[in-house]
């Protein structure tokens, strides 16, 4: 049995650890000043989710959430592709219920824009976020996560780039009408459907950006074989550090990704990251599958109690660089960037960046490995502005 003094100063010790952690982590003014005079893009906020399922005003200060305006100043985020959602539900599939919702977050975030004009523009091509940049206003682009609300018409993929959307996430936990998941172990189309590589063309031709993550390896390589212009996956990482898990990209995939000319934004989620993280979430999961099948109902601190129990392994800023790195010595610095999938993955951001305060810890940890400020300027934004104008000159063309 252990003693409860003994209990007292471990948890003490673990404590004072990652607060230790999280101090030795200070950017230098250089590191805060690149980040602030660098169009800094991030390509997956889930902000717009977040204030539909509990309003709050990021044009001001929150206590909760990982972003609003002034932790985005502080941050240096000048760009953030605010990601419209929509949940991989049945019930929202092909019955307008998705088509619906994704409208109602686009007047979320044009709302935003007009209630504060001198923070916020929404932005609808590579000239905008460049102008507003230029103006000290803070970009609002949108991408849209889980192509449910187009519902198997192109009509609708035209509605919402109107809209400001440039890019889709073809599907997203669930196999859709679209594309398969790499969630789902139902393959319905073993890919794309007839109708996903008949939108792959026409997103292509009106400089909609493909976003291969989410979706199944044959999707994803099926993609790569349709696309004409360079493709994102928004919000992804490896999975040379996280084996098994099919949602992060592989070398092969990295390697077509390079002969594509798309670029990977890394996703900063500690499952992502990392292997022991992605576990702990897997023995979550049983434990509490466990408990329901000796039928007892699960408390509503059930999460709560087992993480104080089980203590979560986050993954650290040091590893969020090794995955830029890997991205870097295999295809090249042309191809990644950054896709955090802030307010998006919950209590399971890295030490170091917790918020979008955070980036220019980023910035001093790319700086540590040697990065030249144009290599970084890359990263921040170069990459992903390369590839949207690309799409950009391929639509003005077809």
């Amino acid at each position: 049995m252990i003693k409860l003094s003994t209990l007292v100063v471990a948890i003490s010790l673990a404590l004072t650890s990652q607060a230790q952690a999280e101090q030795t982590i200070t950017a230098s003014d250089k590191a805060i000043k690149l980040a602030k005079d660098t169009i800094l893009i991030d390509t997956h906020i889930d902000v717009p989710y977040r204030i539909h399922e509990s309003w709050v005003d990021v044009t001001k200060a929150t206590t909760d959430g990982d972003f609003d305006y002034p932790r985005a100043v502080k941050g240096g985020l000048n760009a953030p592709f605010m990601s419209i959602y929509i949940p991989a539900h049945l019930e929202f599939e092909g019955k307008g219920k998705s088509y619906q919702l994704a409208n109602q977050m686009i007047d979320s975030m044009e709302a935003i824009a007009q209630r504060a004009p001198d923070k916020f523009a929404i932005a609808s091509s590579s000239t905008d976020i460049e102008e507003q940049f230029k103006q000290g206003k803070l970009s609002i682009a949108m991408g849209m996560e889980n192509g449910s609300p187009i519902e198997g018409d192109m009509k609708n993929l035209q509605h919402f780039y109107d809209r400001g959307i440039r890019y889709i996430t073809l599907a997203h936990s669930q196999s859709n009408h679209i594309s398969d998941s790499s969630y789902d172990i139902r393959r319905k189309w073993k890919g794309l459907s007839p109708f996903g590589k008949d939108l792959v063309t026409e997103m292509n031709n009106i400089g909609m950006l493909i976003d291969v993550s989410h979706i199944s390896d044959d999707a994803f390589y099926q993609v790569m074989d349709l696309s004409k212009t360079p493709v994102i996956a928004s919000h992804s990482s490896l999975r040379k550090y996280t084996p098994g898990f099919e949602r992060n990209m592989n070398d092969d995939m990295l390697l077509a990704l390079k002969e594509n000319g798309g670029v990977i934004q890394i996703n900063f989620g500690s499952s992502f990251v990392t292997a022991k993280a992605g576990s702990w979430g897997k023995q979550l999961k049983s434990t509490k599958e466990s408990v329901k099948k000796d039928g007892t109902k699960l408390s509503k601190d059930f999460d709560a109690a087992y993480r104080a129990k089980n203590p979560y392994p986050f993954a650290s800023l040091e590893q969020v660089l090794d995955h830029i790195d890997h991205v870097v010595e295999l295809i090249g610095i042309d191809y990644v960037g950054i896709g955090s999938d802030y307010d998006g993955v919950g209590d399971s951001l890295p030490i170091g960046l917790k918020d979008v305060s955070s980036y220019p810890n980023l910035v001093q940890g790319l700086m540590d490995r040697d990065y030249s400020d144009k290599d970084i300027k890359k990263i921040l934004s170069g990459n992903l502005l390369r590839v949207l104008k690309q799409a950009e000159e391929y639509a003005k063309k077809h």
